[in-house]
């Protein structure tokens, strides 16, 4: 199987060999959308160009390698709804293993597709339940069962070892050590990696760990000493969302000294939107962690230089809308409310007139009920120009005869109508 139970740098750059002519040596680039932002030389990693969209195939590629004949023989198994899955099933073809990939019932068709094409004939893709948890109970029951190995998407030495190999290929294609390096959180795997082999070959380098805010395991886990598994969980930046830290990624995150920090889930949308229409990149959620944090949450001195790694791709463009939406609310320009009107001719129409600004618009209008004769509640959503419009929107709600309630973001009449 394999003899090592930590991960260093000698055991990174053995992988880095492993993996020299199978994963995309993936391009570092200036961003100067970035650089402007914090006044500092930006450079992104583009693993969004990797074999498979992301980075994921250097952990499972070092990991399915390393197995023995008689145990690859047995094939391997894993579960996810994504891109480990479809780095495990890149591997099995490269390397002629055959393996079962489980995934929930919520992942989207496209998906289960690109897996089985990625994979071949040594894939089969397998649809149980309807969450992470239920599709990696069924590969791990098929594990035990069958004697096929399990391949973890981050806690295991040879995952980990493989995603460490991003922090070689940045300082090669650099050419000098950068001050910062940034790297998104969801397991730890990319993390622990890329901390780990700095630590080692050079400990001077600030390295940074960016958590999605509604899935930050990780800082839970430093903060209790151990990992923990968090009450709740915001699944949209599906690609690092995960309840609980690993057993072996939190201690060498632990170890190698790196900050962590989380950033809002819109506060990523708009990172998202910003690298699609600026500088034509395709980023899934997780893929944005990093850039998203720069000048909001992670502060850089001027002149530095910052490495910031977009770690994949795999974004569905069916998302865009429920993307721009939460941009929008979290920069303060979409507000959503409940409206009484009266049900008399040219109730909407002074509501127009007396209550909406000039720039205003309405995005949203739909009658939530209409059994009262007297009072037909609606559903507004409202896009304003500027944030700083809000409170003269409020003001002249509040000066109005009709009755308004603000639904916030959060709450639970939010999520019901929304």
């Amino acid at each position: 199987m394999h003899d090592i139970d930590t991960v260093t740098a000698a055991t990174i750059e053995k992988a880095a060999e492993r993996l020299a002519g199978v994963v995309t040596r993936t391009p570092l680039e200036p961003s100067a959308r970035l650089s402007s932002r914090v006044d500092a030389q930006v450079w992104v990693k583009r693993e969004d160009l990797q074999t498979v969209r992301s980075y994921k195939i250097r952990g499972a590629y070092n990991f399915i390698v390393q197995l023995d004949e008689p145990t690859r023989a047995l094939g391997v198994v894993c579960a996810s709804a994504g891109n480990h899955a479809q780095g495990v099933a890149y591997a099995c073809r490269r390397l002629g293993a055959d393996g079962r990939v489980y995934v929930p019932g919520t992942t989207p068709r496209q998906k289960r597709e690109r897996i089985a094409t990625l994979g071949g004939a040594h894939i089969e893709v397998i649809v149980v339940g309807e969450t992470y948890e239920d599709a990696f109970a069924a590969a791990n029951e098929d594990a035990q069962r069958t004697g096929a190995t399990l391949v973890p998407a981050f806690d295991d030495v040879r995952t980990v070892a493989g995603q460490g190999t991003v922090a070689l290929e940045v300082i090669e294609q650099l050419g000098f050590v950068p001050d910062v390096v940034v790297v998104p959180v969801g397991g730890g795997g990319l993390l622990a990696g890329v901390g780990s082999w700095l630590r080692e070959r050079h400990p001077d380098v600030r390295v940074v760990g960016v958590e999605p805010a509604g899935a930050a395991c990780m800082a839970a886990a430093l903060s209790a000493g151990h990992p923990v598994r968090l009450p709740e969980l915001d699944s949209f930046v599906d690609g690092a969302a995960v309840r609980e830290a690993g057993a072996v990624t939190y201690p060498l995150i632990r170890e190698s000294g790196a900050e962590l920090t989380s950033v809002a889930e819109g506060a990523i949308c708009t990172e998202m939107l910003a690298m699609y229409q600026s500088d034509g990149i395709i980023a899934e959620p997780a893929g944005a962690l990093a850039a998203a944090s720069l000048g909001s949450v992670v502060e850089v001195e001027p002149g530095q230089t910052v490495v910031v790694v977009v770690s994949g791709g795999n974004n569905d463009v069916s998302r865009y809308g429920e993307i721009l939406e939460r941009s929008l609310m979290h920069e303060g320009l979409k507000h959503y409310f409940l409206v009484g009107f009266p049900q008399e001719p040219g109730a909407l129409r002074r509501f127009l007139e007396q209550v909406l600004g000039p720039e205003d618009d309405i995005t949203r209008f739909e009658y939530v009920k209409r059994t009262n004769r007297e009072m037909g509640p609606a559903l507004v959503g409202i896009e304003i120009a500027r944030s700083s419009d809000l409170p003269g929107l409020l003001a002249r709600m509040d000066a109005s005869p009709l009755q308004v309630e603000r639904i916030e973001p959060g709450s639970p009449l939010f999520h019901f109508l929304l």
